[in-house]
């Protein structure tokens, strides 16, 4: 389901218009993105698990939104890579400078990853209505959409505001999750490297790094599961400014992650079990800090200085 939420009082409405969503084990409507015209009405993207023959993909959608309902929306991505298996969407959007990026997960079938032509284990790029950009890597074997491939289930994307560069992250499997920085046309090496281990014992791959393979910008281990990435801009915790926030599920954390010259030094836990899982966060304008908790109580919780 998608709400409009007023920010004001909480009070909520439902978003009518939606398609059909395999709402299942880690599947369902995974995240939003919207452009906001000059006349008052926007553009929402969606990505979310698709039932399709076969199982489900990872999709997005476009859609107009006025009021509380989306209309002419259109499927304007679907991954070529159809599974059962109802994990590892990964499902994170970004939209800049017209183009719009999206996280795609291995889908539980690790290979996949490193196989050129399927969209699994991958971060795209597509224009915003989308079509695909010219200036896409389109490497030997690529399908056009890829922007990277190697991944896991990156499940936080955001654009440095300095920089302009992609950050993502990604679960790793008992330890190995990852910050990476995304360049076109790199390969992050999931599963060949891996600072993660097997579940049932022993290690992943050929070891932590190899030629030919980006080495990630920062790793936890242990697994944090990281959901959720933004860089904080605002004038109410001026401390923060210039850093990178990111939720935690299993720890039920907000991490800081501090950068020196965009590149991460160290981490701090600055708010611990307060709202439960942490599934995202958000920067508002006025600096306050929006975190989404998936527990079966959570909700969306406003961070503020006292009495603003």
């Amino acid at each position: 389901k998608l709400y409009k939420i007023d920010l004001a009082d909480g009070a909520r409405q439902p978003v009518t218009g939606l398609p059909d969503i395999e709402a299942k084990r880690q599947g369902g409507l995974l995240d939003v993105a919207i452009n906001t015209l000059d006349n008052g009405s926007a553009t929402v993207f969606f990505c979310y698990s698709k039932p399709v023959t076969g199982g489900s993909v990872t999709a997005i959608d476009r859609a107009h939104f006025a009021g509380t309902s989306l209309t002419n929306r259109r499927t304007i991505f679907m991954a070529n890579n159809v599974s059962k298996n109802a994990i590892h969407y990964g499902c994170r959007l970004v939209l800049n400078d017209g183009y719009l990026y999206a996280s795609l997960g291995d889908r539980g079938a690790r290979y996949d990853a490193q196989n050129p032509a399927i969209h699994a284990g991958a971060i795209i790029r597509l224009h915003q209505d989308g079509s695909i950009p010219k200036d896409n890597p389109r490497l030997d074997g690529w399908a056009p959409e890829i922007l990277s491939k190697g991944h896991r289930n990156p499940q936080g994307l955001a654009i440095h505001p300095d920089t302009g560069a992609l950050w993502s992250h990604e679960h790793g499997p008992r330890g190995g999750d990852e910050i990476n920085l995304i360049t076109a046309g790199n390969n992050y090496g999931w599963p060949t490297v891996s600072y993660g281990k097997e579940y049932i014992g022993g290690t992943i791959g050929i070891g932590t790094s190899a030629p030919g393979f980006a080495d990630p910008a920062w790793v936890w281990t242990p697994s944090i599961a990281p959901s959720g990435i933004a860089f904080y801009r605002g004038t109410m915790f001026p401390s923060l400014n210039g850093h990178l926030l990111v939720g935690s599920l299993k720890f039920k954390r907000l991490y800081l992650v501090r950068l020196s010259s965009s590149v991460p030094q160290d981490e701090l836990v600055i708010l611990d079990g307060s709202v439960g899982r942490v599934r995202d966060v958000a920067v508002a304008q006025d600096g306050a800090i929006f975190l989404l908790s998936d527990e079966a109580d959570g909700g969306l919780y406003r961070l503020a200085k006292a009495g603003q």
